[in-house]
This record gives C-alpha cells, structure tokens and sequence, in this order.
C-alpha cells in the first residue's frame, strides 16, 4: 500500500531508493542529528533563574494619573501646574499657556546635567506659544516638545523609560482623566 502511493508520485512509475527507505521506517523512528532539540533528563526539573542586571533607579519619575485638579507623580499628587524634572517635583507658576514665557523657562536653562528634551503640556489643546520662546530653548541646546497635557503626560512617560534625561512642564487639563 506504501509503495503504491510512493509509485503514483514519481514519473514513469520508477520509485526512488530514498522514498523505499522512507517507507520500510519503523513509525517511532527519529531523524539523527548533531545537536538535541529536546531537554536532557537532568535539565527537565532545575528552577529557572533570572539575575536583573540593571535595577530602576527609584529616582525615576512616572506620571501615574492627571486630573483637572493636578498631577499623581510616583504617588505623590500635586495640585495645579507642575514641573517635573529628574529628581524633583517644582510648582510651577503659570496659569495658561498664556503665561508661558521665557521667565517661565529659565529654570530649564539652569539644570546640571542639562536636560534633552523638555515636554510641555499646555492643557486640553496644543495651542501657539511665541516663537521667541521655543527659540530661546533651542538657544541653549533644549529641544521643546509642545503638546496637550494627556499626550505630553505619556511622551515624558515614555521618555523616562528609555532613559533620556528629560523634563516635563504641565498644565492640568479641564477635563481630567487618569492615565492609562
């Protein structure tokens, strides 16, 4: 029955010497090989290790959840408009993106080491700020991200992660969230 099915794939009905082998092949028969594709007896019942090679730091800030009243940063809230930077949480005194000026920022010019990337959030809606004040961060080697509060939130969120050395200045939205 084997070699009447080999037969019908071969042309001119002559059967290939590898496709007999194939077909007298006891069923349980295994494929040698030079390497094991399954675990050996010893290796079936060890525990599964796992060594972290670089711990979070806990110095990290991570916004958990933003409200119309503030910010919850590692736990902690804030209340109103706030600044994020590596290692601290500032008020910030600002009401609108009205008032962002270069007075506003000038912290962000004086941080050791310098940050990267500032991310504002300016609310419910990305709004114009004056061109004279992204161009006095650019002045200084600072890139300005502008964007409304809930995706500046998440953009720092994923900055801290990957380690950029970043800040945040955040004005609460109107109509408060919490972030997934």
């Amino acid at each position: 029955m084997i070699l009447a099915s080999v037969k019908m794939f071969c042309r001119g009905g002559l059967t290939p010497r590898w496709r007999l082998a194939a077909a007298r092949r006891a069923p349980d028969w295994q494929p040698r090989r030079g390497h094991r594709l399954s675990p050996a007896d010893d290796e079936l019942y060890q525990k599964t290790t796992l060594k972290v090679l670089e711990r979070e730091s806990p110095s990290m800030m991570f916004i958990d959840s933003y409200t119309s009243r503030g910010f919850t940063v590692n736990g902690d809230r804030v209340v109103g408009p706030c600044v994020i930077i590596p290692r601290a949480i500032l008020q910030w005194n600002v009401g609108s993106y009205q008032d962002i000026t270069e007075e506003s920022l000038v912290l962000f010019r004086l941080l050791e080491p310098r940050i990267e990337i500032l991310v504002l959030g300016i609310g419910d809606k990305v709004e114009r700020l004056e061109p004279g004040v992204l161009k006095f961060m650019r002045d200084c080697g600072i890139a300005v991200e502008v964007q409304d509060t809930p995706n500046a939130c998440a953009t720092f969120n994923f900055l801290v992660s990957e380690r950029r050395v970043t800040a945040a200045a955040l004005i609460p939205p109107r109509a408060g969230r919490a972030l997934m």
